[in-house]
Formats: structure tokens, sequence, C-alpha cells
């Protein structure tokens, strides 16, 4: 019971001290209150920060191989059966080959000058979730080369404005296709990059055998390989490699192999860094806020020290007073 009156004791005297000293007691408070919202704040930031550029660097390709061929005089690229021994590895979820070109497309007297022109298969479309109207590109259309297309929102909104672009025909390059399908409005992180700067007019996608046949183009200069399981990319990385080696005459300077991974793993380890670092900026500034309060409070014991010397004058214990302060 004694203590309990002393603690009560304490906060009434505490209590009348800071009504007494109103403009310090709300300064000390708000530099308290701005130094952890600070702190709070900018590490919640830079965590959403973070995990935001993590997951569109994700969504870009983690869990595929991407593979760019330069070729060598004697093979410029990639055939069939080159296609079929990389799908024939283990852990190979599918193989997206790209044949690209540019052209004219035309529709109704509407004309735009320079297309890209993007022919792939049904494994792109199985693994990306782009078309919002229609269909994507399926296994027949890629072995009868039809001549059907994708198109994004760029040549919807060119050629086909205020209508439904699926089912109907455009011209591309003197070849007429049948839209089967609309891309959104594709607005990730590797879409802005590789738009930065374009000129081109819209995104045109075809069968990659119909690539094949009307740009005379029968080689492969880049592909997309998706991994099955992705604890073993580095593993898949390694045969791909093997294969590639062996299919242009051991010349490992004719191809690049690259997986989206090995940089999610760069990725995290930057971002670790820098979320360590602007912690300890937060840190010291709170440090030099707490010295400020810590200097503020030890001006409000040196204006007390009469009232502390009387204290003790009068046999007050010097913890009861720590505790009273």
């Amino acid at each position: 019971m004694h203590s309990m009156g002393i603690i009560r004791q304490s906060i009434q005297l505490s209590w009348e001290n800071i009504k007494s000293n109103k403009m310090r007691t709300f300064l000390t408070t708000l530099g308290i209150i701005i130094g952890v919202t600070a702190v709070i704040s900018l590490i919640t930031i830079v965590n959403g920060v973070i995990a935001t550029v993590m997951n569109e660097f994700a969504s870009l390709g983690a869990g595929s191989i991407s593979v760019s061929i330069s070729g060598t005089p004697l093979k410029r690229g990639l055939t069939e059966s080159d296609l079929e021994s990389l799908e024939a590895l283990d852990n190979v979820a599918g193989v997206s080959p790209t044949i690209s070109s540019t052209g004219m497309a035309a529709r109704n007297q509407k004309l735009l000058d320079s297309v890209s022109i993007q022919g792939k298969n049904e494994v792109y479309y199985a693994h990306n979730s782009l078309v919002t109207v229609g269909r994507g590109i399926s296994e027949w259309d890629v072995e009868n080369s039809a001549y059907v297309c994708v198109i994004d929102q760029d040549i919807a909104d060119k050629l086909f404005a205020g209508e439904n672009p699926v089912g109907q025909t455009l011209t591309v390059s003197g070849t007429t296709y049948t839209v089967i399908g609309l891309e959104g409005q594709n607005d990730d992180l590797m879409a802005s990059m590789s738009g930065f700067g374009s000129n081109y007019d819209g995104t045109i996608t075809i069968p990659y055998t119909t690539a094949r046949k009307v740009t005379g183009n029968s080689s492969i200069s880049s592909l997309e390989i998706y991994v099955a399981d992705t604890d073993f990319t580095d593993q898949l990385m390694d045969e791909v490699e093997s294969v590639l080696y062996l299919a242009f005459n051991q010349n490992e300077n004719s191809y690049y192999v690259f997986a989206m991974d090995s940089l999610l793993d760069t990725m995290n380890q930057m971002m670790g860094t820098m979320t360590y670092m602007l912690a300890g900026i937060a840190s010291i500034a709170l440090l030099v806020g707490g010295i400020g309060i810590m200097n503020m409070m030890l001006v409000s014991v040196s204006e007390r020290k009469q009232e502390i010397g009387l204290r003790k004058a009068m046999g007050a214990a010097p913890g009861r007073i720590q505790l009273q302060f």
C-alpha cells in the first residue's frame, strides 16, 4: 500500500509539472511522435516498394530461362530438331520460340507503317495470361501454320476503334489474318522497358510457323524455356547450355542463356542492403531526436535543483526522488 501511495503521488507530481510546462511537454511529445512515426513510415514504405519491385520482376519471367542466339556463319539459329532436344530435357515445362520482324498493317483504308510482328506458339500463351478478349494461339494454329493473329491494345485502338476486333480481318505485309484474340494493356515493368523509345505502332502475334513461312526465316534466334521445378533451375541451365554447345559445334560464343531467377537473387541482395542502409539513417535521426529530448530533460532537472536539495534535506531517499522525476 505504501508503494502504491508513492507511485500515485509521483504521478500526481508529474501531471502538475506537465501542466506548468505545457510548451516544453508539447515539444517533447512532438519530437517523440515525429521520430517514431518517421522510422515506422520509412520501414513500411521501403518494405512496400521492395515487395512491389520484386513482384514485378518475378512476373517478368521467374521460372523461365531466356535463350538468345547469335549463331555462327554456318548456322544462324535453332532448328526444329534443336527445339525437340530442348523439350526432351528433364524439368522443362515448355519451350516457346520467337521469330521477330516488322511490317505494315492495314484495314479499311487505315495504314500503320511500322508494326512489330512476333511469331510465337501455344506454350507462350499457356504460361502468360495476356489475352483479355478471344483466345491465344493454339497448338492447331501452330501445326497448320494458320493465318490468325493476336493483336495488342495499340493495334485495336488504331485499326478497330470502337469495335470488337475478334473475328475480323486485317492485312499484314500483304497477307490477310483473322484476329482471334486481344491482349490487354501490358503495363508491367518489362513492357515499359522494352517499349521505351519504341517507334512501333503496336504488336501483332502470329504462330511462329506462319512467321517462318511469310518471312522466309527458318531459323529461331530467341526462345523461352519454362521451368517445371524452379529449385532445379541452375541444373537445367547447365543442360540447356550443353545442348546448345553441341548444336553450334562447340562454339559457346554463339548463344547466351539467362534466367530471371538469378536476377531476382541479385535484386534481393541489393534490396536487403538498401533496407539496412535506410534503417541506419532512420536510427541516426531517431538518436539525434533522442539526444534533443534528453537535453530538454536535463534542463528540466537543472531548473529544479533547489527542489531536489530541499527534498534531500528533508530525508527523501535518492531512489524516491528519481522515481518522482
